[in-house]
């Protein structure tokens, strides 16, 4: 596939083919900047997280964190994805969506890859040295879930479940950096109440923390996306049989847009226990109807043998997981 020409699950339109110089549009496309949707969605949870802690200490976190993770999602997605296509190159030729992608295609050689993997994994750790040290540990943590994630498809059914774990990590690591960043001064914008903190992990609050509530949004989280990435993996059922790649997809078939809204029910409970657990106000819950309404248009919609309306019903999750972050911040007793 020529380097001009839009990937299969990427808008016709799509600023990189419409505009990016020629020479740069595969390594764009190597980041999944085509196609930004995964940028948002590995986003999001931790902006929940930072909603979530703002909210249990009656503060706004500072605007430059929200920043900090949009930036570090981007450069990690990159890698991430940089990575993915590395090992998955010999199987990415053999299914008709992602045999145009840059290294399944020979338009970026194995080395190019890498370097473009080192590049972005030296930036995002830049930034992750800005927050504090539970998130450190955390961000060491995820490593290996990062790592091992394009191997999921190979031997289990679930690499769906897999992906929730590695994508909702910044649920965990943007609540541990809104509780507290010694590198940042006059960190939160006060706008009353008391400074309430629960399950300090570490010795003192320039660690960080996580609290219950937190878990249980990334729990959320998990489930939410082997939601998504269920229905995002329906547009491969048949390419993924005869390349022997396994997914969620395959394994329930007909059954899985009746899943999908099991899982989709799930996630809400799971976030409504968060904001429960928090002491979320009335404005949370409000939110998470709106939530829930948007997730369950979702589940009515999916058709198994209608790839294209996979897609575009996958990519409204970025609106799904907007009104969850919002839902949370307004959820603040002030």
């Amino acid at each position: 596939m020529s380097p001009t020409a839009p990937l299969p699950d990427a808008a016709p339109t799509n600023w990189v083919d419409r505009y990016a110089p020629a020479g740069l549009r595969p390594w764009l496309k190597l980041g999944r900047f085509d196609r930004p949707v995964g940028i948002w969605l590995l986003m999001l949870p931790g902006w929940q997280g930072i909603a979530l802690a703002g909210a249990m200490q009656h503060h706004l976190p500072n605007p430059l964190l929200f920043f900090l993770f949009f930036l570090g999602s981007a450069l990690m997605r990159t890698a991430g994805c940089a990575y993915n296509d590395i090992v998955d190159r010999d199987i990415d030729a053999k299914v008709a969506r992602t045999a145009g992608r840059p290294v399944a295609s020979g338009q970026i050689s194995v080395k190019q890859a890498w370097a473009l993997v080192i590049g972005a994994s030296l930036v995002s750790l830049l930034i992750l040295l800005m927050l504090p040290p539970l998130c450190w540990l955390l961000g060491g943590l995820s490593l290996a879930l990062v790592a091992a994630y394009p191997f999921m498809k190979r031997i289990t059914w679930w690499p769906q479940a897999w992906l929730g774990l590695t994508f909702n990590w910044g649920a965990l690591m943007g609540f541990a950096a809104a509780s507290y960043n010694p590198l940042l001064s006059d960190y939160y914008f006060s706008i009353g109440g008391p400074i309430q903190r629960t399950l300090d992990i570490g010795a003192g609050t320039n660690f960080g923390q996580v609290a219950p509530a937190a878990l249980l949004l990334y729990a959320a989280g998990v489930v939410w996306t082997l939601g998504y990435d269920t229905i995002y993996a329906i547009q491969d059922i048949e390419d993924d049989a005869l390349a022997g790649v396994k997914s969620s997809a395959r394994r329930l078939g007909e059954a899985a847009p009746k899943a999908v809204a099991v899982f989709y029910a799930v996630a809400i409970v799971l976030a409504g226990a968060a904001g429960f657990t928090a002491g979320l106000g009335l404005l949370f819950y409000a939110g998470l109807a709106f939530y829930a309404a948007q997730l369950g248009a979702q589940a009515l919609r999916v058709r198994t043998g209608d790839g294209p309306r996979a897609l575009a019903i996958f990519q409204s999750n970025t609106w799904a997981g907007l009104i969850l972050a919002v839902a949370i911040a307004a959820g603040a007793s002030i």
